[in-house]
């Protein structure tokens, strides 16, 4: 092997490692946030409201007529 074929043997190997570690950093932050994602959902667009509502009672005139 000439000197050259060494030297871009030996640039290659540790320029594989670099960008294998980059994955491995790109996947772990991936998953990180995927799970921060899930721990904490956005909440439910529908909203339930429990109200009671009470009608007061009607309110009647009774007029008594004698014959």
């Amino acid at each position: 092997m000439s000197r050259l074929e060494r030297r871009r043997r030996r640039r290659s190997t540790p320029q594989r490692v670099a960008w294998a570690l980059v994955l491995v950093v790109v996947f772990a932050v991936g998953i990180a946030l995927g799970q921060a994602l899930d721990d904490n959902p956005r909440p439910a667009s529908t909203i339930t409201q429990d109200r009671t509502f009470t009608v007061p009672p009607e309110s009647a005139t009774v007029t008594v007529t004698t014959p």
